[in-house]
Formats: C-alpha cells, structure tokens, sequence
C-alpha cells in the first residue's frame, strides 16, 4: 500500500507539473513569435536613403558604420546647414585626418566641429545636445545609417525635445540581401532600439506622472 501510494503521489505530482510545462512552452512560443513580428516591422520600417534637400540651423554626424560622414560634410558642403558637429570621434583621430579622408573643403575648416566624448548614441544624444544648446540650434539634420536611425531620433528626441531634428539616413546593407554579420547587427540593433523605447517612455511617463 504505501508503495501504491508513493507512485501514485509521484504521477500525481507529474500530472501537476506537466500542465506548466506546457504553459511555460506556449509563453516561450509565444513570446518568440512576438519578437519575430517585430523583429519584421523594424526591418520593414527602416527609413529609405534621403533623396531632395534638407535644411536645417545644423547638421550632426554619427561615427560608425555605414559611410555616414561623408554625406554629413556634402551637406554641409552645401550650405543645408550653418555647422556640422561629428559625435563619438576617437581621440586619437585629428580635424586634420578627417578633412583629408572626407575631402573637406574651406567650410569644413571653419564649421565642422569634432566631438569625442561619446561612447554610444545616448553619449551622441548628450553630446549634440550640448552643441545645440550653445549654439542656440533650432533645427537639426541628423545624419546615420538608416537602421541605427530609429533608435538615435529616440534619444535626440528625448535629450532636445523642442529642436526639429530632419532624419537623413545613410542606406547600409539592403534587407533583400543580407549577410549573416547584418543579420546579427540589425538583430542586435532592433534589442537596442526597443530597449531605448522602453525606457525613454517609461522615464517619460514618471517625468509627466
């Protein structure tokens, strides 16, 4: 008897376990399917490249990938802007190696700012931010890659809320052909970008509560 007992509280408590299993299962499904779809969505609304002018008090760079300066020194080539801040640059990187490698003209000389305290996009965000205000900047064109774009008008906007910030996006790798190393980025940067969605509303919400 009591070993009829034992095995029946050993299935019994297995009957018990085996429906959260199942729930735990389903959760993790259901979650893995929720980050898929918008893991798609974020692919799917990546800004096109900018095509026609854009004008604006300034202009931002954001070093990194994707040849994003050289379209910001063309702008401001231009004139669609009266200075140009870069963000994040090294420190070992000079005004003089970036005029050369950007092919800068006189206007580079003279309105192309270097910034190196940045270490990621909310240190862009901060450092711009800076600029702006000691310029007295209105409006702003903000140049990066077009995947890392959602996620730096978050924090620009989030750090300069009364600035007009014009996104121009430098295209980076197309979502039709990708490599699986622009895979892992563009994963990587959709985790980031909701993450900085997350708490940029939440910090918000707390701000206006």
């Amino acid at each position: 008897m009591v070993a009829r007992q034992q095995s029946g509280t050993w299935t019994g408590g297995a009957k018990r376990r085996a429906p959260r299993g199942r729930l735990f299962l389903v959760a993790a499904a259901a979650l893995l399917l929720l980050y898929g779809v918008g893991f798609s969505l974020f692919l799917s609304y990546l800004p096109a490249p900018y095509e026609g002018p854009a004008k604006a008090d300034a202009i931002v760079a954001l070093t990194g990938q994707g040849g994003r300066l050289g379209p910001a020194v063309s702008l401001l080539e231009q004139g669609d802007g009266q200075r140009l801040l870069i963000t994040g640059v090294n420190r070992l990187t000079s005004k003089r190696d970036l005029k050369e490698v950007l092919h800068g003209g006189n206007t580079f000389d003279c309105c192309a700012d270097l910034g190196f305290a940045a270490l990621d996009t909310i240190g862009n965000a901060q450092e711009t931010a800076r600029w702006v205000r000691a310029h007295g900047y209105k409006s702003l064109i903000v140049v990066t890659a077009d995947y890392h774009m959602p996620r730096s008008l978050i924090e620009f906007q989030a750090q300069m809320p009364g600035v007009r910030l014009v996104p121009y996006p430098v295209a980076a790798d197309a979502p039709k052909n990708l490599s699986w190393d622009a895979v892992k980025r563009l994963n990587g940067e959709y985790v980031k970008y909701v993450a900085s969605l997350v708490r940029v509303s939440v910090a918000n919400a707390f701000f206006h509560a």
